[in-house]
């Protein structure tokens, strides 16, 4: 299949005033311009503001555009040419791609046979990227996204829906719970990147003791007392206020680039020297402790982007951007700083996407991270 997709971006935003998605939907497909009756694939994301709005701008885009395939999710923020937090905006990334070249995933949960026709696809194509959203309300939600790349053999690149209201997603239509997304033709080449927003304290240790999501040993030690000892004296005279600051890291098993899913700490019990933790852990297990550094999610940012600058051989055409909503202004500071970091290293193109409850890099749940999926010219 020779594929040469074009895309095109649009973004619109209130302010100030009542929210009107019926205005801002309008003005994204008049952006869209020409493209709006050339696509065939739409990535849509919206703030929470629009968060019960979904189903009917996707039902307006589906009238007014060629674009009959969207998917999508909310967030409490979203990406576009800035990041829109707090107030009601939307955010479009619309594909001409050829027949065949992209196929929906609805959303899944834990039956396979929900997937047949994607999976009759994905034997057929052998897709090796996934743009995927998930509900974060998922019960097995680890469980349930390594079985969909399992299923499909594909890579996953996506985030967790974030709204303070309902958490839809789109794959052709609104849907709600689970697992939802779009595979993507191997012959769309797409190259894709992840950043950590934490730094690490000391040094790993192992599990020697614990169960479900609390860790009574590390090392053969009490697992506060080694925690202590890594986060110094200063710190740990604040346990109580630690939360969202520092965290649970969990190394990644044969990555070459040292890569970790992080966990929140969620309790400490001083009496027994236990610490609890948002996953469940085994003995044997290795875990560090890191904490959040806006110096350290820059510099490995930048180092990110630098890395798929050199694979790109090109400009990008276009891409997707999932960060943690811990990042963004939270993290970075204000004005987008985030994004203007992108935009520094990438220069300009087309580029949407959300601020999430969590996000998602091949098999794996992540959390404070960023991850990136870029268009490329060629192969």
């Amino acid at each position: 299949m020779n594929v040469s997709p074009a895309f095109a971006m649009a973004h619109a935003s209130a302010e100030t005033g009542a929210a009107d998605w019926g205005k801002l939907a309008f003005a994204c497909v008049e952006q869209l311009g020409a493209m709006a009756q050339r696509a065939t694939l739409g990535f849509i994301y919206v703030t929470d503001a629009f968060a019960d709005d979904l189903a009917s701008i996707v039902a307006f885009l589906k009238r007014t555009t060629s674009i009959r395939e969207w998917v999508g999710t909310v967030g409490i923020g979203i990406v576009a040419d800035r990041e829109y937090f707090d107030h009601p905006a939307i955010a479009i990334l619309a594909a001409a791609l050829p027949a065949d070249a992209h196929h929906l995933i609805p959303n899944f949960t834990d039956d396979v046979a929900a997937l047949r026709d994607a999976t009759d696809w994905a034997a057929r194509v052998h897709p090796t990227l996934a743009v995927v959203h998930a509900d974060p309300r998922t019960q097995n939600l680890v469980e349930t996204v390594q079985a969909l790349s399992r299923t499909t053999s594909t890579f996953l690149v996506g985030g967790l829906s974030s709204s303070r209201g309902t958490m839809d997603q789109v794959a052709g239509r609104v849907v709600r719970g689970g697992v939802s997304g779009v595979m993507l033709a191997p012959d769309l080449a797409v190259v894709t990147g992840l950043s950590q927003g934490c730094s690490p304290f000391g040094e790993t240790h192992t599990i020697t003791a614990g169960q479900q999501n609390v860790i009574f040993e590390l090392d053969g030690k009490p697992a506060l007392d080694v925690f202590k000892g890594d986060i110094g004296e200063v710190l740990a005279r604040k346990l109580s206020s630690l939360g969202g600051y520092i965290h649970a890291a969990f190394p990644i098993t044969g990555s070459d680039t040292g890569d970790y899913v992080v966990r929140n700490l969620v309790g400490i019990d001083p009496n027994r020297g236990w610490l609890a933790v948002g996953d469940h852990v085994a003995v044997g297990q290795q875990v560090l402790f890191v904490r959040r550094d806006r110096d350290a999610a820059v510099r490995d940012l930048t180092t990110m982007l630098s890395k798929l600058k050199r694979r790109l051989a090109g400009p990008a055409r276009a891409g997707l951007y999932f960060s943690c909503l811990a990042r963004g202004p939270n993290l970075f500071g204000p004005d987008s700083a985030e994004l203007r970091i992108v935009r520094q290293e990438l220069g300009e193109f087309p580029l949407v996407g959300m601020f999430c409850n969590g996000e998602i890099s091949n098999n794996r749940l992540y959390g404070y991270t960023g991850v990136l999926a870029l268009f490329r010219t060629g192969h």
